[in-house]
């Protein structure tokens, strides 16, 4: 898939196009049909299949206080996109400039004039233009006068709650990453460089990797089942999320024991795919009794990895 970066970036031989609407954070299994549906329709009408976002994510420029946290990183996003066999997509910056374009301008010098939409694929609660005045109503009503056609999805639904990026942040919240990864249909992943710590988890016999995540993290404090990928491959993990009570730090960590591993990961990246969790943070009452959790947490995540699907 071709990444193109700005509209002044778009090659006249991608056009005509099927194109997917959306801000696309997290790509989950709602983002997966809407994209799906997109090659779909492209390759029956023969032309490229297109994908149109924003970088930033739209809420983070227009009311940067009360954005909600990203899902996926821009990368780690763009990444899962191409793997729903589009052609290209669009990165538009988003900017104060840019939002104050009008829906209808968006249609006619987006979609019409510099993508050659043949028709165009968007989620029920789809906005677009300025102050979110595009409606996937307003999409169909432009497109019967461009001469497209709008397909607009409806609500996918997982265990009888509409699959959405608000649904994945609060399962995130709630400390559910078995619950997230029921609407992504990927595990939530955290991805970073290994930096040097106190060294106490190989004090205790339990080096872990201390990693300085890509963007903030959604789980709150705790410990969870986590499948780590570094350049050497792959391991299950335990992964302590949180402050480290028992020794009375106040400096948020997240530190990662990567089961049967030994080696050097420091400055290197790591990523992190999360499963599930298995305690909230505790405070001990002595190191032996926290080198009994550990050693018990071990137990546990190695059974729970052992029961894991293949990477997805």
């Amino acid at each position: 898939m071709r990444i193109l970066r700005g509209l002044p970036s778009f090659p006249a031989e991608l056009a005509p196009s099927v194109t997917a609407l959306g801000a696309f954070d997290g790509i989950h299994l709602a983002h997966v049909k809407i994209l799906g549906t997109t090659v779909q329709r492209a390759r029956a009408l023969g032309v490229s299949a297109l994908a149109c976002t924003y970088e930033p994510h739209p809420a983070a420029v227009l009311n940067p206080d009360r954005a909600p946290a990203p899902i996926g990183s821009p990368e780690e996003n763009l990444e899962r996109m191409g793997r729903q066999g589009l052609d290209a997509t669009l990165v538009i910056p988003f900017t104060l400039e840019f939002s104050h374009m009008e829906a209808e301008a968006f249609v006619d010098e987006v979609l019409v004039s510099r993508l050659r939409v043949k028709e165009v694929v968007v989620g029920y609660n789809h906005t677009f233009g300025r102050d979110a005045r595009g409606t996937s109503a307003l999409l169909q009503s432009l497109g019967a006068r461009h001469g497209f056609l709008t397909h607009v999805l409806p609500p996918l639904k997982v265990d009888g709650q509409t699959v959405s990026s608000s649904a994945i942040r609060e399962a995130l919240r709630d400390g559910d990453p078995a619950r997230a990864r029921r609407f992504l249909g990927h595990p939530y992943t955290i991805t970073g460089p290994v930096l040097r710590g106190a060294g106490r988890g190989r004090t205790l016999g339990f080096p872990t990797a201390n990693l300085r995540p890509d963007r903030a993290v959604l789980l709150p404090p705790g410990v969870y089942v986590a499948r780590a990928t570094h350049a050497g491959g792959r391991a299950g993990a335990v992964v302590n999320i949180g402050y480290r009570p028992t020794f009375g730090d106040n400096q948020y960590w997240i530190e990662a024991f990567l089961l049967d591993f030994s080696g050097d990961l420091y400055d290197r990246p790591l990523t992190l795919a999360f499963y599930q969790r298995l305690r909230p943070e505790m405070k001990f009452g002595s190191v032996d009794l926290l080198k009994q959790q550990v050693m018990a947490d071990i137990e546990t995540a190695r059974a729970a990895v052992a029961d894991l699907s293949p990477p997805e």
